[in-house]
C-alpha cells in the first residue's frame, strides 16, 4: 500500500478519496487553485500544494504542475478522480514517466476507449452487442446519409470524441440528415476539437444501464449494475443500483459482457460499461447493446457501495499498489438498494442556469449518506461544476429506499444560492419513478410539473415573517402591548422577482396572526412550530437579509424594506443582463453597430458551459459595459442599446 498519494481534482470527490486514504493510513496531498484556497478538500488533507489561477486550464487541467506537486511532497501515486485529467491519457504516461503510479487504468486502456467508434469495434471483437450503427473512418456527407438510410430513422449523430451530449443529434427523416450532420460536426469541432461522428440507431424508449467493473490487469469482475435513466440534457440526475425490474437472466448477461469488455483491453482499476436498453421491450437479454465505457470512477459510484459494501476508493489503492483483486466475482453479493441524487446549486425555472453564491447554510439529515465538497460559508463560484452534494440512502427494498430518499430531501438545508432541492424532491414522488417506469425521456416529458415553483401559502409567508422580524424565539409578556387593539407590522418578503407582504400582529408572546393575499393564519412557537392549530415538521432561521424554511425542501425569502418601493420597471429594457454569474468569454458587437432580433452579442462562460446572448430586438448598440475575460455577477448589464427614439 501506498504511505502518501495525492488528489489531482477537488470539491467532493478529493474529500471522498480523502476520506478512504485516511482510514488505511494513507497521507493525502491535495492541490488547489487560486478559487479553492480555503476550500474543504485543502482543510482535510495533509498537505496541500497551490498549482495556479481559478480557471481550471491554469490549474487542475495542468498536468506538469499537478506532477511536480507530487514529486516535491514525496506522493508515491496520483489519484485523478473524476473529470479534468481523469481520462487523458498523455496524463497517464506523464504520470508513470515521472517515476509515479496512476491510480485508474493504463494510457493504452484510456486510448482504447477513448473515441467512441474505435471503442466499439474492439468491443464488437469482444463479442459485446453494439447497437446498431455505422462506426467506419469515411465521414463524406452522402456515405453517411447513405448509412443511416441504411440503418433507418430515426438516427442518432453522436461526435466520435467526448461526450455529455455534445455532437449530438437526433435526426427522424432523411430531408434532416444534412443539417442535423453539419451542427453536429461544428459543435464537436469546438468542444473536443474533433468534427467526426457516428451514426446510431435511435431506440425510442431508452433506459441507461450501467455496470461497474474492476480489474487488475489480469482478470476483472463485475459489481452489478446502476440505471441511469432519469437525465436532463443527457446529464445524469438520479441513480439508482440495481435497475428497477431487472432480471436475473438480463444481470447476468449484461455484466458477463461487461466484464469481457474490461478483459478486452487488460484493465486495471474502475471502470462502467454503459449499456443502452430498449425499455419498450421489456429487460430481456437481447435487449440491450454497449454505449460507451468510462475509463475511471463514476460520481455515482456510492449506490453500487452501498449495495455491495464495498470501498471502490480502497479497490482503486490496493490494485493501484499491486495487489490482486480483493474478491472473487461469486463472492460479491448484492443486497437492498440504494438511490443517489445530486444536488446543484442551478436556477430550475430558468432552464437549470448555473448559480452561484455564499452557501449562508448548510445540513444534511442524518440517516442519508452526504459527500459534498463545500460546508456553510463556502462560494459556490462560476469556474467549476455546480454540485453542492449527492445524498446517497440506502434501504432493504425500492420502495423503502425511496421513502428515505424522499425523506431526507425534504430534511436538506440550504440557504444563500437558487437549487434544485424541490425539483429532487418532486421527482422522487413523480409516480412513474416510483412505479419504476422510467427511460431517459422522463424528465423532458413532465418537465413542466417537475420545475413548476409553487407559489408560498400563507402558514409559510406568516411563519417567515416571524422568523424575519426576530420573533421566533417568543416575547416577554409585556412586549407589543396594545390598549385596544393588537400592534401590527408589515413585513415584505421577496422570493426571486416575486414580492409578498405580510401584516404580522403579536396576540400572545408565542402566538402570532398573519395577513397576505386575502388569507389569515395564526402561528404558534411555544412548541416547535404550528399553523391554525396543525403542527408542522420544519425549522427556519434568518440570516442577514436571508429567511430560510427548512424542511419539505425549504423556502428561501429575501427580507425587504417595507419604505422601498422605487423600482423603474422600463429600465432595463434597453439593456441585456447576464442571466447568471460568469466570465465573459467574446462580444461580437462594437458600440454604433447596428444589429437585428436574434443576433449572438455575447458569450457567458458559467460552471463549464457556454451560454449565448442575443439580441431581443432590432437596435443600434449604444454602449458595451464588459470586456472579454470580464467576471459579472447575475443580473449584471452588459450591452446597452440606444432608445427607441434614438
Amino acid at each position: 500500500m501506498f504511505r502518501k498519494i495525492l488528489i489531482a481534482n477537488r470539491g467532493e470527490i478529493a474529500c471522498r478519496v480523502i476520506r478512504t486514504a485516511h482510514r488505511l493510513g494513507v497521507s493525502a496531498v491535495a492541490v488547489h487553485s487560486d478559487a479553492d484556497a480555503r476550500a474543504l478538500h485543502v482543510e482535510m488533507a495533509d498537505e496541500a500544494v497551490h498549482i495556479g489561477g481559478s480557471a481550471p486550464a491554469e490549474s487542475y487541467l495542468n498536468g506538469e504542475r499537478i506532477i511536480r506537486a507530487a514529486l516535491d511532497t514525496g506522493a508515491e501515486a496520483i489519484h485523478p478522480g473524476y473529470g479534468f485529467l481523469s481520462e487523458n491519457p498523455d496524463f497517464v504516461a506523464a504520470v508513470n514517466a515521472a517515476g509515479l503510479a496512476f491510480i485508474g487504468p493504463s494510457a493504452e486502456a484510456i486510448r482504447a476507449m477513448g473515441l467512441k467508434d474505435a471503442a466499439k469495434a474492439l468491443i464488437e471483437r469482444a463479442g459485446v452487442p453494439v447497437v446498431p450503427g455505422y462506426h467506419g473512418d469515411s465521414q463524406a456527407d452522402d456515405h453517411l446519409s447513405g448509412a443511416a438510410d441504411a440503418i433507418g430513422y430515426p438516427v442518432l449523430i453522436k461526435a466520435v470524441a467526448g461526450g455529455g451530449g455534445k455532437g449530438m443529434r437526433r435526426v427522424d427523416t432523411p430531408t434532416g440528415f444534412l443539417d442535423a450532420l453539419a451542427s453536429a460536426r461544428a459543435e464537436a469541432l469546438s468542444a473536443f476539437g474533433n468534427p467526426a461522428v457516428l451514426i446510431e440507431k435511435y431506440i425510442q424508449t431508452p433506459r441507461h444501464i450501467e455496470v461497474q467493473v474492476f480489474g487488475d490487469g489480469h482478470r476483472a469482475v463485475h459489481l452489478y449494475e446502476r440505471d441511469c435513466s432519469l437525465q436532463r440534457r443527457h446529464q445524469k440526475v438520479i441513480e439508482e443500483a440495481p435497475a428497477p425490474g431487472m432480471t436475473p437472466e438480463m444481470r447476468a448477461a449484461m455484466g458477463a459482457a461487461a466484464t469481457r469488455a474490461a478483459e478486452a483491453i487488460g484493465y486495471a482499476g474502475a471502470g462502467t460499461v454503459e449499456f443502452i436498453v430498449d425499455a419498450a421491450r421489456g429487460l430481456r437479454p437481447d435487449g440491450f447493446w454497449f454505449m460507451e465505457m468510462n475509463t475511471r470512477l463514476q460520481v455515482e459510484h456510492p449506490v453500487t457501495e452501498a449495495v455491495t459494501g464495498i470501498d471502490l476508493v480502497e479497490w482503486q489503492l490496493r490494485v493501484a499498489s499491486g495487489e490482486r483483486l480483493p474478491l472473487a466475482q461469486e463472492d460479491i453479493r448484492l443486497s437492498g438498494h440504494a438511490i443517489e441524487a445530486r444536488l446543484y446549486a442551478e436556477d430550475v425555472p430558468k432552464g437549470f442556469l448555473p448559480a452561484t453564491g455564499r452557501l449562508a447554510h448548510l445540513a444534511f439529515p442524518a440517516g442519508a449518506r452526504a459527500d459534498s465538497g463545500v460546508r456553510t460559508g463556502d462560494d459556490i463560484n462560476p469556474f467549476y461544476d455546480p454540485m453542492i452534494a449527492k445524498l446517497i440512502v440506502h434501504g432493504p427494498t425500492r420502495a423503502a429506499a425511496l421513502a428515505q430518499m424522499d425523506r431526507a430531501l425534504r430534511q436538506t438545508e440550504v440557504a444563500g444560492t437558487v437549487t434544485n432541492l424541490a425539483f429532487l424532491g418532486a421527482l422522487v414522488r413523480h409516480e412513474g419513478f416510483r412505479a419504476g417506469d422510467l427511460d431517459t425521456g422522463l424528465i423532458e416529458r413532465d418537465l413542466g410539473a417537475l420545475s413548476a415553483v409553487a407559489a408560498p401559502d400563507a402558514g409559510t409567508l406568516g411563519l417567515a415573517a416571524v422568523v424575519a422580524l426576530g420573533l421566533d424565539g417568543g416575547l416577554p409578556p409585556e412586549a407589543g402591548f396594545a390598549l385596544w387593539t393588537p400592534l401590527w407590522q408589515l413585513v415584505v418578503l421577496r422570493a426571486g422577482e416575486e414580492s409578498h407582504e405580510v401584516l404580522l400582529s403579536v396576540l400572545e408572546p408565542t402566538r402570532f396572526r398573519a395577513e397576505t393575499g386575502g388569507q389569515a393564519v395564526t402561528i404558534d412557537t411555544a412548541n416547535g412550530w404550528s399553523i391554525d392549530g396543525r403542527r408542522r415538521e420544519t425549522s427556519a432561521r434568518r440570516i442577514g437579509d436571508i429567511v430560510a424554511i427548512f424542511g419539505d425542501c425549504g423556502a428561501e425569502f429575501r427580507v425587504a424594506d417595507p419604505l422601498d418601493r422605487v423600482a423603474d420597471v422600463g429600465a432595463g429594457s434597453d439593456v441585456v443582463e447576464a442571466p447568471m454569474p460568469g466570465v465573459v468569454k467574446a462580444v461580437f458587437v462594437a458600440a454604433g453597430d447596428a444589429v437585428v432580433q436574434g443576433q449572438r452579442l455575447a458569450i457567458l462562460e458559467a460552471m463549464k458551459m457556454e451560454h449565448a446572448l442575443v439580441a431581443s430586438r432590432d437596435g443600434v448598440i449604444a454602449e458595451l459595459l464588459v470586456a472579454p475575460g470580464d467576471l459579472v455577477q447575475s443580473g449584471a448589464p452588459l450591452v446597452r442599446f440606444a432608445g427607441e427614439d434614438a
